[in-house]
């Protein structure tokens, strides 16, 4: 009888114990679904944090009637800029992004050189001799005098305060003339006729 005894405790034990086992091990996977999930919720925020964009229009400058609008757009780590501007004249023009989002002067030139973070050269975007993180280049205007020019590099950011990607609190400067990219430091592009600050 007394072994009868024996085992069924031993019995007991041994389902009680599973049972504890068990309850661990489902708590443990709800825990590891919670965790997976919030970091779900992490990588989402994330990604929702660098879709941005900003608009900005742009004033005439140098006693010219060029107006226009500019838009950025981050979307993961691509950055696309899409500018429109009318009332240039017929031909090529130049358009670089400035240091300063200083559109104050009648001349523009309160805005700064071109933006060189990295200390390069002018030259052409994508140049292997070098070239300005503003270097956008040149674009054509017909004889409506309208003119759009649209770029998507991974070498731009919006608000990330990499000082060598960030292009808040920098200008869009449209150019009168054309762009050698061989011209040290700015192209001899000409006056600056139109100027827009990057800001919120």
């Amino acid at each position: 009888m007394k072994n009868i005894k024996l085992i069924a405790l031993a019995f007991s034990i041994v389902f009680a114990t599973a049972c504890k086992d068990n309850k661990k091990k489902s708590e443990m996977t709800d825990t590891d679904m919670e965790e997976t999930e919030m970091e779900g919720t992490s990588d989402q925020m994330d990604n929702m944090e660098m879709d941005k964009e900003l608009t900005f229009s742009l004033s005439p400058k140098s006693e010219s009637s060029v107006t226009g609008q500019v838009m950025f757009k981050q979307n993961g780590d691509d950055v696309t800029m899409t500018a429109n501007m009318s009332g240039l004249s017929e031909g090529t023009h130049a358009i670089h992004i400035h240091e300063k989002a200083d559109c104050s002067s009648a001349d523009g030139t309160s805005a700064g050189g071109h933006w060189n973070p990295t200390g390069q050269p002018h030259g052409e975007w994508g140049d292997e001799g070098g070239y300005h993180k503003g270097d956008i280049g040149n674009f054509e205007v017909g004889n409506d005098g309208k003119g759009m020019v649209q770029m998507t590099t991974d070498q731009w950011c919006i608000g990330c305060g990499d000082d060598s990607k960030d292009i808040m609190g920098k200008a869009i400067i449209v150019h009168e003339g054309t762009d050698d990219f061989t011209s040290q430091p700015s192209g001899a592009a000409g006056s600056r006729v139109s100027c827009g600050g990057i800001i919120e």
